[in-house]
């Protein structure tokens, strides 16, 4: 972990999820997120304790267990408060939902790890509750109620918005659970003005626009993909398969529910576009290009 400071009251930790740190006075600091784990959670608080700072809250862009993971140890460390948004704050008090929102039920035992799976937290609601010189704003379309954060120093922390060229040539599929918000998110992130944007997992920069359309040309790619697979009627588990196939992806629990809950995402919204319908047959549901 590496401490950046990218304004006059503005850092960051590089990491491989990115920690936004604002200072509201000399001496007390809010974080954005927390890391996956207890021990990314240890490492910041090292870091702090190296500036002579306190933690006075994190700000939980939104609930994935890579962002929430150091939020126990740091709250039970610091006695900070943790501010989420909408349906993430239950997310982030019960963690649990996670897994279970992605799998559909009680997660069997591969699916509570690290990954999708952080600890309790105690949380309030963003509304109202944020220091001076912090602005959020709705990034909808990759998690339920995410956020990014304004500082200040017109510094951008955009969460899982953007995701970076060697993550999307290498993987291709990221999770999404709103195909069509995040599209217009990513319409929205090109009318912001900042000196810098951070992205959680991408390296801070001063311009976001070839990012922008990086993204949205492989979701346009993926979306196009699975409606020339509808053109012959094949279930859900058909098309999970030729997607993984076709991106030479390797399948495990934690791909089968993360990607799974995003082919779907893509099946909602080729459906709502009216380009895909659905029908049963012999007691399976089979997607198929409307006629």
């Amino acid at each position: 972990m590496e401490l950046v400071k990218v304004g006059k009251q503005t850092f960051y930790i590089k990491n491989a999820t990115n920690i936004g740190i604002y200072k509201i006075d000399d001496e007390n600091v809010y974080l954005i997120d927390s890391g996956n784990d207890k021990d990314a959670g240890k490492k910041i608080l090292k870091i702090i304790e190296t500036e002579h700072w306190q933690i006075k809250g994190i700000i939980n862009t939104h609930s994935n267990a890579d962002h929430i993971g150091g939020n126990k140890v740091i709250q039970d460390k610091s006695g900070c408060v943790i501010l989420a948004n909408g349906i993430e704050q239950a997310f982030v008090q019960f963690p649990i939902l996670e897994p279970a929102f992605l799998y559909g039920a009680l997660p069997f035992k591969d699916l509570k790890n690290k990954f999708l799976l952080a600890k309790e937290s105690k949380a309030l609601n963003i509304e109202n509750n944020l220091p001076e010189g912090l602005e959020y704003f709705s990034l909808k379309g990759h998690y339920l109620d995410m956020i990014g954060i304004k500082t200040s120093d017109d510094v951008y922390f955009l969460a899982d918005s953007l995701f970076s060229e060697e993550t999307i040539n290498k993987y291709h599929l990221f999770f999404i659970y709103d195909v069509k918000e995040y599209l217009n998110t990513l319409d929205y992130l090109e009318t912001l003005q900042g000196k810098v944007y951070i992205p959680s997992h991408v390296e801070a920069t001063s311009n976001i626009i070839d990012l922008i359309n990086l993204n949205r040309n492989k979701i346009k790619e993926i979306a196009d993909k699975i409606y020339r697979m509808c053109a012959i009627s094949c279930t859900f588990e058909d098309i999970l398969k030729q997607v993984f196939d076709e991106y030479n992806l390797v399948m495990n629990a934690n791909q089968y529910v993360l990607i799974g809950s995003s082919i779907k995402a893509y099946l909602t919204y080729l459906n709502d576009e009216n380009k895909i319908s659905y029908e049963f047959k012999d007691n399976k549901m089979f997607w198929k290009q409307v006629s």
